[in-house]
């Protein structure tokens, strides 16, 4: 089971690498709204103020966390460049009429 933040962090880096690789290419791609669907475990520490934790749980492994505490959730994001309105792309530089 992976942390669900881990797998939110791994994929801002992933795209953060698809900009990177895109730079100088003609073809662009807006970047949208992403949705995510995930089967996610709650794990709640017995301690005083103590967290609740979501784990994202792989297809191999659902059968193992077993259905009662097993959850499916959906997430939309919406990619945003720090500082900035603009919508990003996966690309390199803008532009000029696009900065």
């Amino acid at each position: 089971m992976i942390e669900l933040a881990s797998v939110i962090r791994d994929l801002r880096e992933e795209l953060g690498r698809a900009i990177v690789a895109a730079e100088g290419e003609a073809l662009r791609f807006e970047l949208g709204p992403i949705e995510l669907e995930l089967s996610v475990a709650l794990e709640r520490s017995g301690r005083a103020g103590a967290k609740v934790r979501f784990w994202v749980v792989e297809s191999d492994a659902e059968a193992a966390v077993g259905a009662a505490s097993a959850q499916r959730i959906s997430l939309a994001l919406q990619p945003a460049l720090a500082g900035s309105h603009a919508t990003p792309f996966i690309s390199g530089s803008a532009d000029a009429h696009e900065r």
